[in-house]
């Protein structure tokens, strides 16, 4: 009976040409003994070859020194009154939560007190615990949900801590273990969207379910305030007040990872918000909600407010036309947008170089905002560290390539920023220079990208070379110190080439839009092109040409491989997405539609199989060998992608390395020790690739 069954089904429509079953499917139980057997079958073979190189050791070395450096910039948290920073070394090597007096942080020894030791915590509950933030109740700051995490994956347990007496409190807020967004609607009731049982997920695994949870009332009885579909991202959470004490409570629906709808929560239930769908919430000032546009804002009677733009809406009189604080010109950004007591600052891009602007509203009754540029440094990478809604005070971040990272205390009422600490320079830039280059991408667009090099570089094409892009998500890639890059790359003579591809956010949302879904050959087209224009320069040459990416860059990294497995000698593949035909059924794949499009469209479903690398890996094509890294605790890519990639590999016969970190999350390890492993195989297979 069966085959003729299996005949019947065969002639059914869609099920003729169906697709060959996956013999590796296997490897997405990710924890199944077979499928860990079989890592660490990979594992042992690809470390037995690199950590018996005679560099890893002495890469590892410099890279632990380099992490576990006494001598860091501590990245301060406004909170309380205080200055609060996370603390990682050999003696705690899980962290402490710790804080110190402003004027004693200022000092080139601050005084600090620890507020929560992780290591004492996990050793005391025997759990595997990683910090993943606090989030504390304005504006008193006392009463704080502590994230915890279980080998650093994205899951946590949420509880409730006192910064007064420093611990978690008796019979306190608990939120067991999930994928949580919660937040504070007043010292005695949290906003919770979890895990509340069978039917409260996503098809991305994540809630849309929001309750109302009350201090004494048991978790099963907690009343709900609204509920998403199945089909969104996720519901979430925002609790927003400002400096002067206006507060509002807002719930987010995600509609796909881009596009949202937005309600207040009110004592009468929830009222949605007229805004747009594409937007970053980012706070409340003067009772005025600031957001990013991430499309234009068009209403009846009103000027557009183009994409890009900081805008502002009155909560009191929410008919009325929202303001724009900032439009941004053609080949400018908004990277970064906080709010302090009662002004906005924002940290803005031209030609992907930064500055920072301070916006203040013109009162009475904010009739529009004033711009300032504050005083800092030019051509750098410029980040908001930290502001509070106390005082108009702001942490900034100022580096680049060559230049170790500086932290600056302005403020935005007039006084000028002035640089309070400078990391200590972690390898020798003196012999080195910074150029940017734009190449030409197949359709005729300009790429910027820059490149880091000795400065006695001879264009002969004999350069190590290592590419890095991203393009996606509208993530910006922008200059930056990298102690370890410098240190076991450019000090070795190598160099180092960033490509601002588009699908980033270098330009605004247009450089975003230009590469989703099925125009996403754009930004693929985009690296080639730079890796082209590289080699046109003789600044290199395919034999000493590498690549590295991760997550999305880890799919781009895949997708290169394959389309111009010539351009290369080294692929660098971390943490990817490589089965894009099945990208929606692992991990939290199903979130990325809106930037990657759905197999259940047919265009989509088209272009997914044109470029999805682990469905178009070929046999007898020679291939580059390339060095695949995940970690088995990241719950939001999988490591079904890179097992599955390299599973198909070892079955056509060609070569590989494999690595799959035990811990991490979406990420490199959770202390020093693993990241500096994670770097020094990396560096030790691309040393044996490129400079060899």
């Amino acid at each position: 009976m069966r085959p003729a069954f299996l005949a019947l089904l065969l002639t059914l429509p869609g099920l003729a040409h169906a697709a060959p079953a996956d013999p590796f499917l296997w490897l997405e139980d990710v924890s199944s003994p077979r499928a860990m057997a079989w890592v660490k079958n990979q594992d042992d073979r690809s470390l037995g070859v690199l950590q018996k190189d005679p560099h890893y050791q002495t890469f590892f070395t410099e890279a632990l020194d380099i992490l576990d450096a006494s001598d860091r910039v501590p990245e301060p948290s406004q909170l309380n009154g205080n200055i609060y920073n996370f603390w990682q070394d050999p003696a705690q090597p899980r962290g402490i939560w710790r804080r110190t007096a402003p004027d004693s942080y200022r000092q080139p020894t601050p005084a600090w007190e620890t507020v929560l030791d992780i290591d004492k915590l996990a050793k005391a509950e025997h759990a595997n615990w990683v910090y993943k933030g606090a989030n504390c109740l304005e504006p008193e700051e006392r009463r704080c949900l502590i994230s915890l995490s279980d080998g650093g994956e994205d899951a946590v347990v949420e509880r409730e801590f006192d910064l007064q007496t420093s611990s978690f409190v008796e019979g306190g807020f608990t939120l067991p273990r999930a994928k949580i967004a919660a937040d504070w609607a007043d010292r005695d009731t949290l906003l919770v969207a979890t895990d509340w049982g069978p039917g409260t997920l996503t098809e991305s695994g994540y809630p849309f379910v929001v309750k109302r949870l009350e201090r004494g009332t048991q978790f099963a009885h907690a009343q709900e305030v609204f509920r998403g579909s199945p089909k969104d991202v996720q519901v979430a959470v925002m609790s927003l007040t400002d400096g002067a004490g206006d507060h509002i409570v807002l719930i987010q629906q995600g509609l796909d990872f881009f596009r949202s709808a937005f309600f207040q929560l009110q004592d009468r239930g929830t009222h949605k918000l007229d805004l747009p769908e594409k937007i970053e919430l980012v706070g409340l000032v003067h009772n005025h909600l600031i957001v990013k546009l991430d499309q234009d804002w068009a209403r009846k009677g009103m000027a557009t407010i183009p994409a890009g733009s900081i805008a502002a809406l009155d909560m009191a009189a929410q008919d009325a036309p929202p303001v724009a604080v900032f439009t941004p010109g053609p080949r400018q950004s908004v990277e970064e947008v906080a709010v302090t007591h009662d002004r906005i600052v924002a940290a803005i891009y031209d030609n992907v170089r930064g500055r920072a602007m301070a916006f203040s509203p013109i009162l009475p009754g904010v009739t529009g905002w004033k711009a300032e540029p504050v005083p800092l440094p030019d051509n750098a990478s410029i980040g908001i560290v930290s502001t509070s809604l106390r005082d108009n005070q702001v942490f900034y971040s100022v580096t680049g390539f060559l230049t170790p990272g500086s932290l600056w205390l302005g403020d935005l009422t007039g006084a000028a920023p002035v640089l309070i600490k400078q990391s200590p320079a972690r390898f020798d830039a003196s012999r080195d220079a910074v150029d940017q280059y734009e190449a030409t991408s197949k359709d005729g667009t300009k790429i910027p990208y820059f490149v880091v090099h000795p400065k006695a570089m001879k264009l002969d094409g004999g350069n190590p070379t290592l590419l890095y892009a991203y393009g996606g998500f509208q993530v910006s890639m922008l200059p930056s110190y990298s102690p370890v890059r410098g240190k076991l790359w450019l000090e070795h003579g190598g160099v180092y080439v960033l490509a601002n591809i588009r699908g980033g956010g270098e330009f605004g949302p247009a450089w975003h839009e230009a590469a989703v879904k099925t125009k996403r050959q754009n930004a693929y087209d985009d690296f080639a092109a730079v890796a082209e224009d590289l080699i046109a320069r003789k600044i290199t040459a395919p034999r000493r040409l590498g690549i590295e990416g991760g997550s999305n860059g880890g799919l781009l990294m895949g997708v290169e491989f394959e389309q111009h497995p010539d351009l290369w000698n080294a692929v660098v593949i971390q943490v990817p997405l490589l089965d894009m035909l099945r990208f929606e059924q692992i991990a939290a794949g199903a979130s990325w539609v809106g930037e990657y499009g759905s197999v259940t469209k047919p265009a989509e479903h088209a272009f997914l199989a044109g470029i999805s690398p682990y469905a178009n890996l070929r046999a007898g094509v020679k291939y580059p060998e390339p060095f695949i890294y995940t970690t088995t605790k990241d719950d939001r890519v999988g490591p079904q992608h890179a097992r599955k990639f390299a599973a198909k590999m070892a079955a056509m016969g060609l070569p590989f390395m494999y690595y799959e970190a035990i811990e991490g999350g979406h990420g490199a390890g959770v202390n020093a020790k693993e990241k500096a492993e994670e770097n020094a195989l990396e560096m030790t297979y691309l040393t044996r690739k490129l400079m060899q």
